[in-house]
């Protein structure tokens, strides 16, 4: 099956992806609806087989993060839930996969996988781009200032010219007594 066949397309998968604490995750509620099991399902697996869910694999929500998130969903889908949620990054994903062990979730972790690979490369892509418009901005302002102390030099040139040059000094007409020069 390709991703053009899978029932979710990638750009679901990847808008459902979130960032917290610094990492890219994906929702517990998302995981398990994609992998074809009730969240409270998933949930029982991942605490049954917490060894194989170190920190980097799951977080937790706090209840700051759980309010941060429901306010920015529009239709709050969160309804009645007695616990905060997991988020699973990648590899936690994975490795639920692997815990539920159901054809549908070894399936359709492919495609979560597929969709954090193609954030990744975004990503990458941004940043190359960042540095890019960085360079291009050091470039330009270090021009710019060549180009300023230039018109400045021209500017202060020009105005040099504009002003007259002193008078040169007068010398008195007809005779003058050298007493009257010295005074």
């Amino acid at each position: 099956m390709t991703a053009k066949q899978s029932a979710i397309p990638l750009e679901t998968i990847r808008a459902q992806i979130l960032i917290l604490r610094g990492l890219n995750v994906v929702l517990d509620s998302t995981l398990a609806a994609l992998y074809g099991v009730e969240t409270r399902r998933l949930n029982e697996q991942v605490r049954r087989n917490q060894e194989r869910f170190p920190a980097d694999f799951l977080l937790e929500l706090t209840t700051a993060e759980f309010a941060h998130l429901k306010s920015q969903s529009a239709t709050s889908s969160w309804g009645g839930r007695r616990k905060l949620p997991l988020a699973f990054t990648e590899h936690g994903a994975i490795m639920a996969a692997t815990v539920l062990n159901s054809p549908r979730a070894i399936e359709m972790s492919v495609y979560v996988v597929r969709a954090f690979v193609q954030l990744r490369g975004l990503a990458a892509s941004h940043q190359e781009l960042a540095q890019r418009l960085t360079e291009l901005e050091q470039r330009i302002v270090h021009k710019l200032t060549t180009h300023d102390q230039a018109i400045a030099g021209i500017i202060n040139t020009i105005r040099q010219l504009m002003t007259p040059p002193p008078a040169p000094a007068k010398h008195p007409m007809g005779f003058v007594h050298e007493e009257t020069k010295k005074k």
